[in-house]
């Protein structure tokens, strides 16, 4: 963790403080382009780098090929080590923490920094004793994000063999068949992240960080030469390495074998995704207008703590989400159908773990938290006075819902859903635990490829995924784009 909140840190707000106070060429471009990564799922570039980087990969045959050295007779780092999973995460979670940082760069005051320098520090001075302090909030919130979702991760971590709280809880579960050890293991990481949650609250609540002043923000400045070499080259080397190199490596294995690439089954697995995730956007955003809708509605504790609860489980890590619902639901699952078989004589078999609908609870309880906080923020945009007005035409809360806040609520809900649709396509670890006998989706054909070495195979499903993530992304680029503008 320490090394990816190294990694997330110096990538994430450098970059962003280079595209919000300087000018240089390729600026507006790389400011949109910095959230690429995010569409790039980890466990997909470790995928990408191994068969680059491998001793087999073209990088260190290349290099035999020049030097004429053989195997033994030079060092090169591995990528399939600690170090290598913590580059991965790096470069595929520093988003989070410059979307934040760039948005707070972006809304800070320009008396500070003017300020700054008229006390006569330069451009470093002024980063660091005023617009880094001011954005400390932010970036512990993106930070957070990111160290959550590298504990969440088992793609990953499994593929470069680093031992980490969730590899022990599926080599507990699966390997030893010991769920009593998994459940305990599950609970000391939900506890672990609690605790990360609780320490990123309490160290942002400790102090304010207000910027007084003019709310215009500071013109950037334009940079000329080496120096707007140096920065255009700073802030394109993370898009490179954290989407279009891993992305054309796994072109380039696509397209090497195609017989062996474009099967049918990998149509069947894209069927399989795209239904798992449309029912989970679909559940996903149907809830939150509801309950959204009802903490409108009412300011009664027990709404407000079930808002407060859903809330919570996109903090949860996928491995830990499924080991608390498959054991209640395995009990149930053996007493309803004991029960039935018992009293009408008909066998159902599992009717909750045997089949799609405990993968998408699990869903629920992980991805419901990004479709709640899309359709608050787009019903806080909704005065009140439109409730009045309905309310005076006669329309009760249903009909007030359904005739006035769904239609101002479509691109809200839209979005909602494309946020939780592509979540859940990248989803591994709930995924590769709950799924029915014989049910496979892409994220999982490509983690059992690359596990048996099979990269070439594995690549079109990883580009899948991938082409899937980026949608979300463009919608999140435009309105960059218009808002800065």
């Amino acid at each position: 963790l320490g090394w990816v909140w190294g990694g997330v840190f110096f990538l994430g707000v450098g970059s962003a403080w280079l595209v919000t106070a300087y000018r240089f060429p390729g600026q507006r471009v790389l400011e949109w382009a910095l959230v690429l990564p995010l569409a790039m799922p980890a466990y997909v570039m470790a995928y990408a780098y191994t068969d680059w980087l491998q001793f087999a990969g073209p990088v260190q045959t290349w290099l035999r090929e020049l030097t004429g050295w053989r195997a033994g007779e030079y060092w090169f780092p591995e990528i399939r080590s600690l170090y290598g999973a913590a580059a991965m995460f790096s470069f595929a979670l520093y988003p989070y923490v410059y979307l934040l940082a760039r948005t707070a760069f972006l809304e800070q005051s320009r008396s500070a920094i003017e300020a700054a320098r008229l006390a006569g520090y330069g451009a470093f001075g002024c980063f660091f004793r005023v617009a880094l302090p001011l954005a400390r909030p932010a970036i512990a919130a993106g930070a957070a994000l990111a160290l959550m979702e590298t504990l969440a991760d088992f793609g990953t971590v499994s593929y470069f063999a680093v031992q980490t709280f969730t590899t022990g809880i599926f080599r507990a579960w699966l390997s030893y068949g010991d769920i009593v050890g998994a459940a305990q293991l599950a609970t000391c990481m939900l506890v672990f992240v609690f605790v990360l949650l609780w320490l990123e609250r309490h160290h942002r609540g400790a102090a304010r960080y207000q910027a007084g002043g003019s709310r215009r923000p500071l013109p950037p400045r334009p940079l000329h030469g080496a120096r707007a070499a140096l920065a255009m080259l700073a802030c394109a080397a993370p898009v490179v390495l954290g989407f279009f190199l891993p992305a054309g490596i796994l072109v380039e294995l696509a397209i090497s074998e195609p017989e062996a690439v474009w099967t049918e089954r990998v149509y069947a697995l894209a069927s399989n995704s795209f239904t798992l995730a449309g029912v989970t956007a679909f559940a996903a955003v149907l809830l939150a207008v509801l309950l959204a809708y009802a903490a409108r509605l009412s300011k009664h504790p027990a709404v407000h703590f079930a808002n407060r609860m859903a809330g919570l489980g996109y903090a949860i890590p996928g491995a830990v989400i499924a080991i608390g619902i498959l054991i209640p639901l395995a009990r149930l699952d053996n007493l309803m159908a004991d029960w039935i078989e018992h009293t009408l004589g008909i066998d159902i078999g599992l009717f909750f773990t045997g089949t799609i609908i405990a993968l998408v609870y699990a869903y629920l309880v992980r991805y419901l938290a990004v479709a709640l906080q899309t359709v608050e923020a787009g019903l806080a945009k909704i005065t009140p006075s439109m409730d009045d007005a309905a309310r005076s035409l006669g329309l009760g809360p249903g009909r007030t819902l359904r005739r006035v806040h769904a239609p101002m609520l479509w691109s809200s809900m839209l979005t909602a859903g494309l946020l939780v649709f592509v979540d859940v396509m990248k989803e591994l670890p709930a995924t590769f635990a709950l799924r029915p006998f014989n049910f496979d989706t892409l994220a999982i054909e490509a983690y059992n490829l690359t596990k048996d070495e099979r990269l070439a195979e594995a690549a079109l499903p990883a580009l899948f995924i991938v082409a899937v993530g980026l949608l979300p992304l463009i919608v999140l680029s435009r309105r960059m784009v218009r808002n800065r503008d």
